[in-house]
Order: C-alpha cells, then structure tokens, then sequence
C-alpha cells in the first residue's frame, strides 16, 4: 500500500463513520417522530368529542379535524409540561418536571448501560431486573444495619449495591464460561430466583420493619441516603452524576483501555479472540459482572436515592425497560443517556397528562414499543420518510453489531 492509501484511509474511515452516526441518529429521530403519529392516533381514537364529529364527517369535516387537533395537542402539551417545564408552577416548583424526569432516568441510564455493554461483547443481558433486585437489597441492608459517617455510609451501601448485581451477574458470566449455559436462559431464570429471595426476604424481621406486618424492609438510615441536586423538596439525587460517570466511564472502557479492546474483540468474534491468545470465558465472566455492577448500581440509587425502603416493587419495570434503552440508544453510553432521558421524561410526563386530559398512561408504553419497533425496521423508516441509505443503513446492523461486537 502507498503511503498516500495510508494517509488518506483513515480520513475515508472518519467520514464513514460520520455518515454512519448521522443517518443513525436521523433514523432514531424519525422513529420517534413516527411513534408519536402513532400515538396521536390512540389519542384522536379515544377522545369522546372527535369520535362523535367523526359519525357527520362528510357533513362537516372541519369539526372532527379540529377536535382531533385539539385532543392530540392538549394531550402532548401536558406529557410535555409533565416532563420539562409547567407554566403553573413557580418557584423551586417549576423545576418539579425536570426533577422527576431525571429522578425516572437514573436508574433506566445505569440499568441501559449494563445491557449495553453485554450487548457489545456479544451476550444477551435480560437479567437486569434480578441484578437491579439484588443491587437494592445489598445497599438497603448496608443503609439500615450499619452505623457509620454521612459520607463513609453513603459510599459503603453504594459499593454494596454494585457488588449485590456484580455477583449475579458473574454468576451468568460464570456459567457460561464453564459449562456453556445460554445467558438469556440463566437470566431470566436469576431474575425470578431474585425476585422471589426478595418477597422471602421481606417476610423475615432483620430485614423487615417493625412491626413486621408489612413487606416492607427497614428504612434506610439518613447517613446513607444519596444527597439532593436541587434542594430537599426535589427528588432529583447524586445518582444522576453516578449515572453520568458511570457512562463516561463504559465509554472509557470500550474505547481506551486494553480490557475494552479485549472485550470488544470477544464481542466481534469469540472464535478469532481465543486463537489470538485471549481468555475469552473469562472476559465473558468480567463482562457480565460489570453488567450486573451498572444494574446494582440502579437498584443502589432508587434505594438510596427515591425509596428509602426495599418493597416487592423496587426494581419496577426498569429491567425490562433497560433492554428498550440499551436498543435504543444503540449501544452507545450517550446514546443511553438520551434514551433513558427520554424515556424518563415519557414516565414523568404521562402522570400530568392523565390528569390534565384523561388520557391514560399506557399510552407512554405504546410510544415507547412502538420507537423500538420503528428501531428495529430502518427499512420501513427509510421509506416513508424517503431518506438515503447510504448514512443510515447500519442502523438494523448496529443493534445486531452491538450484540456481536
């Protein structure tokens, strides 16, 4: 090769993958431009007044137009007030939708970016929920058993909650290096085992609280909860910049240190990675215990940072909904970011706009399976919206490339 061919590849590889992220990311925005149209349907369907101007459309179209703009306006407005800013609020108060935006992103962000990162060595993550389980029991027990300084308890019951999901999920890392067990089959199967070692757990008194006729575990003590962003009547905590450097530092991994390289290359073909020398069980291993680390880690932040308690309902659906983020953001760990923002601002939203306009909150479930469905059909997007495929047409390719790098 000439010396000019080795100038000039590098220059031809960075305009790629400028076309390539561009196209992505243009491809993502349609889909959610294209999974709220579809919302504005459910909307428009259900909304009394434009179903009854749609039986004399043909008489008078205008009225069925303009009910339905209106239902589908009023609707959206009020997912957006719930979420960023609400002009009747003043004060600290108007900050009150931002807050439980972030409050409802930490743990999808920390949550996403475990998924992520099993995804980019190659294993299928969907045991977040049993991680997330674990990670909030370990740090709830540290937070109300120990008795140690603001700061030096705030940090142990935060290492606690990473090392409760680093444990489970080295276990699927350990089982799939020794005996070749499937990791979605050993997932799934841990997350019921945790979640069924909670409701036991809730159900003895060291770790209930008194009086014991409840499922609810001991309050965490105040010398353990995560600090405040914005002042106490917020709910917005240090776990969002735990979520932050968490994501800073899977970026790090993957693209600076010599263990990303290694992961990255068991990801991109297991096969060529063992015959380059490298332990690939046991870099399967690591991986999915830094997986189960980030879901611990979200587990940790909602019980140190929102709940203060361990309920059967901890872990929520944020496990499930991680697998969404992860997707969505492309494997990325700002990619992940956006998304669980997003999601986050659907969640925080959908309370205000059930109250302001009646319609229910399982439309935030319907946009946000229908963006992933949208995702994962860049063909049809590139259709409809007439786009190129040349910048885009990895996007299909970059949720399978993320799972097999």
């Amino acid at each position: 090769m000439s010396s000019t061919s080795l100038v000039e590849e590098p220059a031809r590889e960075a305009k790629r993958r400028r076309l390539y992220w561009g196209g992505s990311w243009l491809l993502t925005v349609c889909a959610i431009f294209s999974a709220l149209l579809v919302g504005a349907v459910l909307i428009v369907v259900g909304d009394e007044q434009s179903r009854a101007s749609a039986q004399y459309f043909f008489s008078y179209p205008w009225d069925f137009f303009a009910n339905a703009w209106y239902s589908v306006r009023d609707a959206y407005l009020a997912l957006l007030q719930g979420a960023v800013y609400n002009p009747n609020f003043s004060g600290t108060a108007a900050l009150r939708p931002v807050s439980e935006t972030l409050v409802n992103a930490t743990p999808l962000i920390l949550a996403g970016l475990g998924v992520a990162l099993s995804f980019r060595v190659g294993l299928f993550n969907i045991g977040a929920q049993g991680q997330i389980i674990t990670g909030a029991v370990s740090a709830a027990w540290v937070g109300f058993t120990l008795d140690l300084p603001v700061v030096l308890h705030v940090v142990v019951a935060v290492v606690a909650g990473i090392a409760g999901g680093l444990v489970w999920g080295g276990i699927v890392g350990l089982l799939k290096a020794r005996t070749g067990a499937h990791e979605v089959i050993t997932t799934i199967m841990l997350n019921y085992v945790a979640i069924n070692l909670l409701t036991y757990l809730l159900g003895v008194r060291w770790f209930q609280r008194p009086p014991y006729n409840q499922a609810i575990s001991s309050q965490v003590d105040a010398s353990a909860e995560l600090p405040p962003l914005l002042g106490s009547s917020l709910r917005v905590n240090a776990g969002l910049v735990l979520a932050v450097l968490a994501a800073v530092f899977v970026w790090w991994l993957f693209e600076r240190s010599r263990l990303g390289f290694r992961l990255r290359a068991v990801g991109a073909n297991p096969n060529a990675a063992r015959t380059a020398g490298m332990a690939v069980g046991r870099l399967q291993v690591v991986s999915m215990a830094f997986a189960g680390g980030l879901a611990g880690l979200a587990g940790a932040t909602q019980v140190l940072g929102v709940t203060g308690s361990v309920t059967s309902s901890v872990a929520g659906n944020i496990g499930f909904d991680a697998i969404t983020v992860a997707l969505l953001g492309r494997n990325n760990p700002y990619g992940v970011i956006a998304a669980g923002v997003l999601f986050g601002g659907l969640r925080a939203g959908a309370v205000q706009m059930q109250s302001a306009t009646g319609v229910p909150v399982d439309l935030v479930g319907v946009l946000q399976a229908t963006i992933v469905l949208f995702i994962a059909a860049p063909a049809l997007i590139r259709s409809v919206f007439r786009l190129r495929s040349g910048g885009g047409a990895g996007v299909g390719s970059e949720l399978a490339g993320g799972w097999t790098r």
